[in-house]
């Protein structure tokens, strides 16, 4: 798989011993910069691959593993450990989200590879961290929603907790993982040395809710779950039912409020003593919600969008996904990309959330097929077609 040498991290080998989605998300994002990204599955693959129970390519496997080639080693046995070894002494980066003392138990931790390779980034992503007393305890998603707090504040006042409708912790480690490991390499860069970097679900997750935290710490009030309204503006992520379905907006400062009066006809409301400031706005929402669902329910969402915007308030059509893939600026970003599934087909995937003037147009990447590259890597490794062979009959790899 040739990689332009004028992509950013063009000549970066990174080793991901990743499964699911915030360590091969991460490892991704440094493919699509150029990495020669080099995925070591076991001889079942990536758990991802089977997450949907249907097939060998699940869509949770498309999403986070582009662009990359594919290993598979058994690395129980003494072999497949010595190939994944000389696979990470020879890359760059070794990132993985393997429990802690699983690595170690086969001399893959940051410890003993650094010990031989001084410069080497080496990334573990875990649920919990390394250091608490919950740090052998299997991390997902779910679990990292539920005890960072975010479940807590998420769901309508009254209601249970929910979870948001999407891995938002996973997607979001993965963005912070691929952070961390481009600041060492700029750091390595610079002084020459290598780096360990260690992050979890849990404080990743703590760490999106900054500005909750902020209030907490500030009122020693707990945040609480709100729906789609914010607790302390009105109106502000408020849902409104239109025509078509729902458009969410947001007109809390005194001004934003007065246009969005003057917007739906009734500029007199801006001065109504029920309305006139933010905390009676707060105080009388579902009163003014009545009053922004009576107004708006005869417009399409589209309408409502382009009336509330040539009047500067702030307001979004809620979409589906056959809607957004089908947004003007949706298509005018340039986000959606084909992708191979390595089966010979291909959908439609979004690929970085920013541009930069130098990355050339997307091609096609593919996902690899399970062990697709194993052979090609061993070579590289300095394996000759005999101990290849051996390893394949001993089932150390596959491919």
């Amino acid at each position: 798989m040739a990689i332009p040498e004028d992509l950013p991290l063009a000549g970066i080998r990174v080793a991901e011993f990743g499964q699911f989605i915030a360590a091969p998300g991460a490892a991704m994002m440094l493919a699509d910069l150029g990495a020669d990204v080099i995925k070591v599955e076991p001889l079942r693959g990536d758990s991802a691959r089977r997450f949907d129970g249907t097939s060998s390519q699940s869509p949770m496997f498309l999403a986070y593993n582009r662009g990359k080639r594919g290993m598979a080693l058994d690395l129980r046995q003494p072999a497949g450990a010595e190939a994944a070894r000389r696979l990470a002494l020879s890359c760059d980066v070794v990132l993985h989200n393997a429990r802690p003392g699983t690595m170690e138990s086969i001399g893959l931790d940051a410890a003993t590879l650094r010990t031989a390779k001084p410069a080497l980034i080496h990334a573990s992503v875990t649920g919990f961290g390394t250091r608490g007393p919950s740090r052998l305890r299997p991390g997902l998603d779910i679990a990292a929603q539920a005890e960072s707090g975010m479940m807590s504040v998420t769901g309508e006042a009254g209601g249970q907790p929910l979870k948001a409708g999407f891995a938002l912790i996973d997607a979001a480690t993965a963005l912070a993982t691929s952070n961390a490991i481009l600041a060492a390499l700029f750091r390595r860069l610079r002084t020459g040395q290598g780096e360990t970097i260690e992050t979890s679900l849990l404080t990743v997750g703590i760490q999106l809710q900054a500005q909750l935290w902020s209030e907490y710490q500030c009122s020693g009030a707990l945040p609480v779950r709100s729906g789609n309204s914010q607790p302390k503006a009105a109106p502000a992520a408020d849902v409104i039912a239109v025509a078509d379905g729902h458009i969410v907006l947001s007109a809390y400062l005194d001004e934003h409020w007065a246009r969005l009066c003057d917007a739906i006809g009734q500029p007199a409301l801006a001065r109504d003593p029920r309305f006139a400031s933010n905390p009676l706005r707060v105080q009388n929402r579902p009163i003014l919600l009545d009053v922004l669902h009576a107004a708006l329910r005869g417009y399409t969402g589209e309408q409502a969008r382009a009336l509330l915007e040539r009047h500067q308030v702030v307001v979004g059509v809620v979409r589906d996904y056959q809607q957004v893939e089908r947004s003007a600026d949706v298509l005018a970003s340039g986000l959606l990309m084909r992708v191979g599934d390595g089966l010979g087909g291909e959908i439609a995937l979004p690929g970085l959330p920013f541009t930069m003037a130098s990355l050339p147009p997307a091609t096609t990447p593919a996902v690899p097929r399970l062990g697709e590259h194993t052979a090609a890597v061993l070579r590289e490794l300095g394996y000759d077609d005999v101990a290849i062979r051996t390893m394949a009959q001993a089932r150390a790899h596959r491919h």
